[in-house]
């Protein structure tokens, strides 16, 4: 995995490195990059056979899970997102049909509107959740945005854990790690799926 900042790095600092170094990325190459990730994940045999595929809506130069939602739903998959609560500082997932349902919310982030119905615990039973973040090392922890509502959402989660990253978002560095957090227990990346089990 590619070089990053040490451990002693603490994750305000983490966090700020790469997200300049993400505003770096020309659209160009995070395009190239973002399509070879979803080659991965779509080669990737517990993604291919989950009944359900929970999945943040992407923004800005995230990595890009737009076109990935367009083609699992024209593929007949089913596909949930995330709705944030910031009152109780949680969100909750809601299975859609289309892109269209969904409308700025957080932060100007798409995501379902207040009448969705959202998943229980027992409906995301054999999903997989695609989970977004700043940096990951090869145990599966990772860096996000710091507001903590994917590692409370996880806690709870039984299903398989993706991230997605690209080549700069990759520590060959353990990151720090706080009590809460939650790893991944895989990545998918440009070069295939990294497995973080065990690690």
């Amino acid at each position: 995995m590619a070089s990053s900042y040490g451990t002693d790095a603490d994750k305000s600092s983490l966090r700020s490195n790469f997200l300049s170094v993400r505003a770096t990325i020309p659209t160009v190459n995070r395009a190239s990059s973002d399509a070879a990730i979803r080659s991965s994940l779509l080669g990737f045999d517990i993604f291919a056979e989950a009944n359900l595929v929970l999945t943040y809506v992407s923004f800005g130069p995230e990595v890009d899970t737009r076109s990935l939602i367009q083609e699992l739903l024209e593929a007949g998959r089913r596909v949930a997102v995330p709705r944030v609560n910031r009152t109780e500082h949680m969100m909750d997932f809601c299975e859609i049909s289309s892109l269209d349902e969904l409308a700025p919310g957080t932060m100007g982030i798409l995501e379902p509107s207040a009448e969705a119905p959202a998943l229980t615990t027992l409906d995301m039973v054999g999903s997989v959740c695609l989970v977004p973040g700043l940096v990951f090392d090869g145990a599966g922890h990772r860096v996000g945005y710091g507001g903590g509502y994917y590692d409370r959402f996880l806690a709870f989660y039984p299903g398989d854990k993706i991230g997605m990253a690209r080549t700069t978002m990759l520590s060959s560095n353990p990151l720090p790690v706080g009590v809460y957090d939650i790893p991944v227990d895989f990545i998918a990346t440009v070069s295939g799926i990294w497995n973080c089990r065990g690690r």
